[in-house]
Parts: C-alpha cells; structure tokens; sequence
C-alpha cells in the first residue's frame, strides 16, 4: 500500500536516490578491492610476505586507498637502521604505516626521539618493539608524554632507561594516568627518589589505570600487611599488579595445601613478595623438595623466603649434588645449613665446596659448572 502512494517526482527521487547509492557503493567495494590486491601484491614483492600474511595484514586496514609511495616509507626506515626483519615487524603490526607521510609525520616524530637521546640500535628496537610510537599524535601526546616522564624520572637518561625497559610507554593511553599514579604514590609518603627508583625499576606499573593502582596500594597495606615505609612495599605492589586474581588465589592455595598458615603467608610476602611471583609450578616444585623430601616447616621458610626464590635447576639441586657427593665419599667439609650453603655466590661455593677436593674428585669441578651453566 505505501508503495503505491510513491508516485511522480517522490518516486522519480527515490529512484535516483537508489541509483546513485548504488553506484557509489560499486565503485567504493571496487576502489577497496584495487587497493587491498595492491597492497598483498606490494607486502609479497618488497618485504617477502607470504600470500597468507599480506592477506592477513591487509585485512587490518578498514578504510583502503591507493598507496602513493609506499617505497618512500621504506627507504626511510631503512636509512634509520631497521633490517627488513624489523620493517616486517613493523608493517604486519601497523600496516597503515605505509601510508604515512615521511617529510611530515615519520621524520618529526623520529627527530622527537633522537633529541632525547635514542639512536642506533637503542631507536630502532625501542620502535620495533612499539610500532604505535607513528600512529600517536607527536604534539598531542607523544610530546606531553615525554615530558611528564621528564618530571617523574629528572632526567632524559633515566627516561630512555624507562623506554628501553617498556617501549610502549610513549603509545599507551595518556600522560595523565601517569601523572594521577604518581600523586597517589605522594599522598601514601613516598618522595621523588623512591618514586623515580619504582618507576625505574617497573615502568609498566606506573601505566595502571588509576581505581586499580590506587586499590593495589590499600591491598598491599591492609591485606598483606606491609608498611608503606618498608622497602618491599612497592616490591609487593609490583609483584601483585603482576598477577591476575585468580593465580594469586591459585598460588596462595598451594602454600595452603602444605599447611601454611595465612601469618605464614604475610610473614613470606613482607620479607620477599617475590616468592608469590614465581609460577604455581614452580612453587609446587619448591615446596615439594623442601617440606617433603627435606622436612623444613613452613615457619622456617616463611621467615627465610630467599630458600624458595632460587632456581632448583640452577642452584639448589646442583650444589645439594655436590654436598651429596662429599658426603658419600666421606671427606671434611663444612657443616653449614642448607640455606646458609644456597645464600653464598657461586664464586663462593666453588672456593669452599669444590676446588678443595680437586685431587680426590677430579671430575667434580666439571660436572658441577656443566649444571650451574646459563
């Protein structure tokens, strides 16, 4: 009914109406399929793409258009350091890269770099690691971003160290968060050095959003205990905004399934939360071979939680070998605890558990390096 009622000029508009979109609309899905088999074809021939992968990384851009002189792009990187391994990288990860223009947008917010002391190789894999450092805004954010992580850190030098550490500190979100993050560190009492030493240390954290790094703060106080004047508060804080919920709850459970109790549980965190850190594996690993095989209780190695930070591979089960080894053999040597003979270096245990038994076990020098090996 309603069809009928659309006649004379309504219908010769709604006609044209039709037309024309559908024309711009076939000639839109035609200039996209040019620009996207031209696009695969260019990734194939310059940078070694399989099919698959130019496919795949063509897909990704949503709005395609003709690349005027994408080789520009590449020559650019290329005379910056990056191999082709690195412009792959870089292109897979932001295709839209090829449409940049090199004068304005690529060579500003390069030279942005390199003034604050980025060059050679330090550039290139700061970028590679971060190819959104190009798609960013240079006045808007890269800029103001720069220099909230001068006022944080005090100097150009400690803000590459930052950037070397978390390249994506320059493309994430906003400066703002940062600058949020580091007030709430001010208002729980810690000054400039130890603020600037945290983020040295683990600048991913101070990118968490603000209600989260906030929340993380009040956890480590009141759940776990740990004074903010004590050293492994922000250690703590790190450890924790390192882990999902449900793997700390998972974690926690096992040293449960051993007969920790909770006061066992703080008592480790506030002395070495990087205990917490380490995988449920490993954690099983460490409590099967100390509290099963050695007896130790959990008061003991709560209140001496470096014992479980050790690798088993490379330290512990090695030196207990050579210990094992003297013992069998009879001979003197020194009647030290366990966790006394895993605290010393390795240069140390060497000195006093090896190199005086040369002559009657010639072969234990080798064997114990071959164990202790990277």
């Amino acid at each position: 009914m309603c069809l009928r009622l659309i006649t004379g000029k309504a219908a010769q508009a709604l006609s044209r109406i039709r037309c024309n979109g559908s024309s711009q609309y076939l000639y839109s899905t035609k200039s996209t399929r040019i620009a996207s088999n031209f696009l695969v074809k260019y990734l194939i021939d310059s940078l070694g793409f399989s099919k698959k992968e130019a496919t795949f990384t063509s897909s990704k851009i949503t709005s395609q258009k003709t690349l005027k002189n994408p080789d520009l792009v590449l020559n650019f990187l290329k005379q910056t350091g990056f191999d082709n391994t690195d412009i792959k990288i870089l292109v897979s990860r932001a295709p839209t890269l090829l449409y940049r223009d090199v004068s304005k947008t690529l060579k500003p917010k390069l030279q942005c770099l390199m003034d604050l002391g980025l060059s050679g190789s330090d550039l290139v894999n700061v970028i590679a690691k971060d190819s959104n450092i190009f798609m960013r805004s240079l006045d808007t954010h890269l800029r103001p971003t720069i220099d909230c992580l001068r006022r944080i850190l005090g100097s150009d030098e400690d803000v590459v160290k930052a950037m070397k550490r978390a390249p994506w500190l320059l493309s994430f979100g906003t400066h703002h968060i940062m600058e949020t993050n580091v007030l709430l560190l001010r208002n729980f009492g810690f000054s400039n050095v130890i603020i600037k030493k945290f983020v040295l240390r683990s600048p991913a954290c101070i990118s968490l959003k603000p209600k989260w790094f906030k929340d993380l703060l009040h956890i480590v106080e009141k759940d776990f205990r740990v004074l903010p004047d004590s050293p492994s508060f922000l250690r703590g804080f790190q450890v924790l905004a390192s882990q999902s919920k449900s793997s700390l709850e998972k974690k926690i459970g096992i040293f449960k399934s051993f007969g920790w109790s909770n006061d066992d549980i703080l008592e480790m965190f506030r002395k070495l939360p990087y205990c917490i850190a380490k995988s449920e594996v490993r954690i099983q690993k460490s409590l099967n071979l100390y509290m099963k095989e050695l007896g130790f209780e959990p008061a003991y190695l709560a209140s001496h939680p470096a014992i479980l930070a050790y690798s088993l591979e490379k330290r512990v089960a090695p030196r207990m070998q050579v210990l094992k080894i003297l013992d069998e053999k009879k001979l003197e040597r020194r009647k030290w605890t366990l966790y006394r003979v895993l605290m010393i270096t390795e240069s140390k245990f060497i000195e006093y558990f090896v190199l005086p038994y040369k002559d009657q076990i010639p072969y234990l020098y080798e064997s114990h390096k071959k164990t202790v090996a990277p």
